[in-house]
């Protein structure tokens, strides 16, 4: 855990002041050669408690926050924590390249895979350069062109889901883009090779989906899922932005009630105080239970996958559509 004050989060204002706190205490060790280390110890024994009681009761809301906190590891970090030798591919072959979606090939564990993600970016000019995980028709045909990759060489597929969702500007709308996430959905469907994917941020609306139509779904614990942001459920139900927090109680998307509604298979727990303050903890966790699913779907072949998947949808669907 960082003893650095990472996070501007409105619930951690006291965790916040002790964490400046052993900061400052560490530095005057430095320059003036004095050891604090009986109180650092007490602040870290504090800094400890203070943040399992705070992270053990968030609010949806409060998750949503940190689901979007900008040190959280994002896609890239998890690229280049878990896969080696990777290749990325870029260009959808009919327009150009989309930077918020990226992907490749490379050897997870030693095995060959191909990966794909949202990328937010952790600056202002990487977020520019991603646009914020927003990605446009050409980023979910790149996906296409990934799957079908995956598909010829029989490689296992894993994604990373971190987006507020799919951008919404004009441009993207006339280049298709509800008819690029339709057939990157689709395509998901009709994969014939083990396909994992973790929500590992924020996953909003179709531009989540289009790469999530997977055998298993995966959340970070603190992470969110849901077909709409809360801005967006508050000024549509109750237009008015001050209902943000209602939303998020209504759109049941954190981790805990998608997995209670079976939506998802498995939650990842996160390091305490959340994935941002142990980056690498986050990453191994991760890839400790994505190896343990690709494992178990490397015993189905491949119509078998496909099949398995389209009726983990359908069952999704059958049950949600029934009447009150």
């Amino acid at each position: 855990m960082s003893d650095t004050a990472t996070s501007t989060l409105d619930f951690e204002k006291t965790i916040n002041e002790v964490e400046e706190r052993i900061k400052q205490l560490k530095d005057l060790e430095v320059s003036d050669d004095v050891k604090f280390d009986t109180e650092i110890a007490r602040l870290r024994s504090k800094l400890e408690r203070l943040l399992k009681n705070a992270y053990a009761k968030l609010s949806p809301w409060q998750k949503t926050q940190v689901a979007r906190h900008a040190q959280r590891p994002h896609t890239i970090d998890y690229i280049n924590g878990l896969i080696e030798d990777f290749e990325p591919l870029s260009g959808d072959r009919a327009f150009g390249d989309d930077e918020a979606l990226i992907g490749g090939l490379g050897r997870f564990r030693g095995q060959p895979v191909v990966v794909m993600g949202q990328e937010k970016g952790h600056d202002l000019e990487t977020r520019v350069k991603h646009n914020f995980g927003m990605a446009k028709p050409e980023g979910y045909r790149k996906a296409q062109r990934l799957m079908d990759m995956a598909d010829k060489f029989g490689l296992p597929v894993l994604a990373f889901v971190d987006t507020s969702g799919a951008f919404p500007g004009v441009d993207a709308e006339e280049r298709g883009q509800a008819q690029a996430i339709a057939s990157s959905i689709e395509r998901c469907l009709n994969l014939k090779v083990p396909f994992v994917s973790t929500v590992i941020g924020e996953g909003g609306s179709g531009g989540a989906i289009a790469i999530a139509v997977a055998n298993r779904i995966l959340m970070l614990e603190h992470s969110i899922y849901s077909v709409i942001s809360p801005e967006g459920c508050a000024s549509i139900l109750w237009r008015s932005p001050d209902k943000v927090k209602e939303a998020t109680e209504a759109l049941c998307l954190t981790a805990q009630d998608l997995r209670r509604l079976g939506i998802i298979d498995e939650i990842i727990p996160e390091p305490v105080g959340g994935a941002h303050r142990n980056k690498k903890e986050m990453i191994e966790r991760a890839g400790d239970v994505i190896a343990k699913h690709l494992k178990e779907l490397a015993a189905f072949g491949g119509d078998e996958l496909k099949k398995k998947r389209t009726e983990k949808f359908m069952k999704m669907g059958r049950k949600f559509a029934k009447p009150e």
